[in-house]
This record gives C-alpha cells, sequence and structure tokens, in this order.
C-alpha cells in the first residue's frame, strides 16, 4: 500500500467492504466524483477547439502521464487526426501552427517543460494538461487546462486522496481525455465504427 498508518487505517477502517475491490473502487469513484465536480465546463471545449485547428498534433510526457498521452494520441489517430509522439525516431520538425499538447500533474517534469519552451519558440502553439496552475508548465503553456488532483510533489491545496500519490490527477486525465474522444468521435466527426475501426493497427 501505498499510504501513511494513519491514511491507511482511515481507508480501511470505514467500512468493513473497504478492504475488498468494491471498497477500493468506491473511494476512487468518490474522489474521481469530487475532482469532476470542480471542472469548468468549458475545459473539453477549450482541448477540442484546438485540436480542430491544429494541423498536426505533437505529444509529450512522462511516466504514468506518458502511457495516459499515448493513449490519447492513439485515439486521436483512429479518429483520422494527424499526430505524433516526442521523441520518437519518425516524428517530423514541429512548424509554426502544429500543437504542442503536454501532460504534467506537478508541472515541473524537466523533459515536458524543456519541450513546451522549444515548441513555443518555434511559433507552435501549446497546450498543458496540469494539476498545478502556479507551475512553470501551465505559466509557460499559451493555453493551460487544469485538472485538480494528487501529484507527485503533494504540494498544499492538493485534493485529498488516499491513493497513491500522482494516481488520482493521473486517473482524472485519462477519463478527461476519453470524454473528449467521446465528443469528437459522437458529436463533432460523425465517424462511424467502420471508419475508426479502419485505421486501427493490423500489424499486432
Amino acid at each position: 500500500m501505498c499510504l501513511p498508518t494513519a491514511s491507511r487505517e482511515a481507508f480501511f477502517l470505514g467500512s468493513p467492504d473497504n478492504a475488498t475491490l468494491t471498497g477500493a473502487l468506491d473511494q476512487m469513484f468518490r474522489e474521481l466524483q469530487d475532482v469532476f465536480r470542480r471542472l469548468p465546463p468549458h475545459l473539453a471545449e477549450t482541448l477540442i477547439h484546438e485540436l480542430e485547428l491544429a494541423p498536426r498534433i505533437f505529444g509529450c510526457a512522462t511516466g504514468r502521464s506518458g502511457f495516459i498521452l499515448r493513449s490519447f494520441l492513439m485515439r486521436l489517430m483512429h479518429l483520422g487526426l494527424t499526430v505524433y509522439v516526442v521523441g520518437e525516431t519518425i516524428t517530423p520538425r514541429l512548424a509554426p501552427g502544429d500543437l504542442l499538447l503536454v501532460i504534467s500533474g506537478s508541472g515541473e517534469t524537466p523533459q515536458p517543460r524543456e519541450v513546451l519552451r522549444r515548441a513555443n519558440a518555434a511559433g507552435a502553439r501549446t497546450l498543458a494538461l496540469t494539476a498545478s496552475p502556479a507551475s512553470t508548465i501551465a505559466r509557460e503553456a499559451q493555453v493551460s487546462l487544469v485538472i485538480p488532483g494528487t501529484t507527485k510533489l503533494t504540494q498544499a491545496g492538493e485534493p485529498a486522496s488516499a491513493q497513491c500519490p500522482g494516481s488520482l490527477f493521473e486517473q482524472a486525465a485519462f477519463f478527461f481525455l476519453e470524454c473528449v474522444i467521446f465528443i469528437l468521435y459522437q458529436q463533432r466527426l460523425g465517424l462511424s465504427p467502420t471508419a475508426v475501426l479502419s485505421r486501427h493497427a493490423n500489424l499486432e
């Protein structure tokens, strides 16, 4: 477990079921609901607007945020958008007007922080998904979307969570990005399941 003793006791003693899978899920869902209640309604529309304007979309994130970003970019590719992961050998040169999306809960992760600075200098659009509105990445991104959650820095003002540091932000970021995909798929692009599956990998 990743909880200090006091938090661990509070988590497990609240109910006889808290030590079960159901209890863990209930706890996580409560925390996620608290996060999503705090999100402004325009947040998804802001990201969708940037995606629709961008001729190409580049993404940069590390650790668990990196896996979430790759999942999001994969779905954008399935929807027909042109996407790249920063650092891959086949990723082309960033051009003015392209969109760089970075994800960092703390907003201080060195690699996406430096990549964002370079993208700004190259004339690209930059958008950050973070839990830390006062962070370097949030300040330097042209568009900053804040998803409240715990980070590896466990800073003051973060929502309470019984989970490992960072998990609440990562889970909320994943669900938020899945909602964006849902809106694009169902409402904006009018794609059929066949069209999406036609872009699915067949070399697996």
